[in-house]
């Protein structure tokens, strides 16, 4: 690949976009292309999610590069000496601006995932927790292709060169790659105890009561063993729990395969013609086991000062995460703790937007407000630093972001919660949540259970692994 950037940008020829026949889900086309190199898919997780619209799949990228654990790129030699998010900026731009005209959010550029560690990389962190997950910090692929699905319009496009058409084409109607089935070979289980959780939630209360911050966002590990095709273990997942900012990711390792399986419901930051748009959650009760019970538990998130104040205070960390990149007095929250309700759970969620700096770019702002706020506390550095105190292993991609940066200046990234991380035959989910002064721990400690005691019971569904 390096030798094809040598020279300079990628002339490829005209972008063409053609119509193909709409699909209610992503999952037909991705069969197809999964087992090419490179595959990913960004899935809105519809027709069951709410507010997803575009699904988004690629695969066979010019080029692929990686961040290390401490900062090092490679994939393309002449990149290698650049810091990560200014070597992905320069891969970008060796992609052409298309010429067409489209509403469609992407037509080439970069899709891929920045991890939570990466974040060690620009702010004064520490280094207490141990590695577990050998994941890279950060991988994107350069792709000149996409097939993209509009489930509000119910239309689907191939957007690609006349000749990556026809080799897209070639592979759309071959034969889809056979989903195997799928087991864990034992059950999850916790690197934390409750009293390991609970002694972790009483130093917390500790440098809150001491005026270290205000708010962290406490999360523990569960891991598990795991055979068969990681591909079915997401179509289970996505199954059991709809959302609309998934995605799918897996590549092979000499140690096996690594894999991102992420059921996301919150987005991170989104940037449309220079229009900056941010989703915060923070406020979670499970949905009830009748209509009665769910609209109690709704209404009482609603009506929760505690979790209002919790959201509040990270509304106003991302606003000021989006000013330093974002026009002066253009930084407003049109939507202040509104109730969103998902498959598994309600959520108090707030909008944040703005409108970019002249000559910014929207990896300046994915930097500048990295990690998302919500998965790390107030004030972010000083949360990020008791994090690292406190979980005993590092989260990998867990509470970093999907996404795509569109060679156009678009974005589009998730919050990487609900997300499942695939290394060396083993299964990590993660379970978090945010702690102030008037947490109670027991119901965190219960919280972070509710979260993804879905997606544990999914992937240990004997019953599903016998059909598979």
């Amino acid at each position: 690949m390096g030798r094809l950037f040598s020279q300079g940008p990628v002339m490829n020829a005209s972008l063409q976009i053609t119509p193909l026949p709409y699909q209610e889900t992503p999952l037909e086309h991705f069969a197809r292309l999964r087992r090419r190199p490179g595959a990913v898919l960004l899935d809105s997780g519809r027709p069951s999610a709410p507010a997803g619209r575009f699904d988004i799949l690629s695969s066979d990228p010019l080029a692929t590069l990686t961040v290390d654990a401490r900062g090092r790129v490679s994939g393309v030699p002449e990149l290698a000496g650049l810091s990560p998010f200014a070597a992905q900026q320069a891969l970008l731009e060796r992609l052409p601006v298309p010429d067409a005209a489209s509403e469609l959010p992407f037509l080439g550029g970069l899709i891929g995932y920045w991890s939570y560690d990466l974040g060690r990389l620009l702010e004064p962190v520490g280094e207490c927790a141990r590695p577990v997950v050998d994941l890279p910090a950060s991988r994107v692929g350069l792709y000149d292709w996409a097939l993209i699905q509009d489930h509000e319009r119910r239309e689907s496009w191939l957007v690609a060169t006349a000749e990556r058409r026809r080799q897209v084409e070639g592979w759309l109607a071959a034969a889809a790659a056979e989903a195997g089935g799928f087991r864990l070979t034992a059950p999850f289980t916790g690197e934390l105890s409750r009293a390991d959780y609970l002694a972790r939630f009483a130093a917390v209360q500790r440098y809150i009561r001491a005026g270290d911050c205000y708010q962290i966002n406490l999360a523990q590990r569960f891991s598990a063993p795991y055979a068969g095709d990681l591909w079915a273990a997401y179509c289970r997942l996505r199954q059991a729990t709809p959302t609309p900012y998934a995605g799918y990711m897996a590549w092979p390792t000499a140690h096996g395969e690594q894999a991102l399986l992420s059921l996301s419901p919150e987005r991170f930051l989104e940037c449309r013609d220079g229009k900056v748009e941010t989703r915060p959650i923070k406020g979670t009760r499970p949905r009830g086991a009748t209509p009665a019970e769910d609209r109690r538990l709704a209404n009482a998130l609603a009506a929760s000062l505690k979790d209002r104040a919790e959201n509040v205070m990270i509304v106003d960390l991302l606003r000021n995460d989006l000013g330093r990149v974002c026009r002066p007095g253009s930084v407003r929250v049109p939507q202040l703790c509104g109730l969103e309700s998902y498959a598994n759970v309600h959520h108090l969620v707030s909008v944040v937007t703005g409108e970019l700096a002249p000559g910014r770019t929207p990896l300046e702002l994915l930097a500048a407000a990295f990690p998302g706020g919500s998965i790390t506390g107030a004030p972010k550095v000083r949360a990020m630093q008791i994090i690292e105190e406190l979980e005993p292993s590092r989260r990998s991609a867990y509470c970093g972001s999907l996404g795509y940066v569109d060679v156009r200046g678009g974005m589009d990234t998730s919050i990487a919660i609900r997300t499942a991380v695939a290394d060396d035959g083993q299964l990590h989910l993660w379970g978090g949540g945010g702690l102030v002064a008037d947490s109670e721990g027991e119901a965190e400690y219960q919280e972070t259970l509710d979260k993804i005691g879905h997606l544990m019971a999914a992937l240990a569904d004997n019953e599903l692994a016998e059909n598979a």
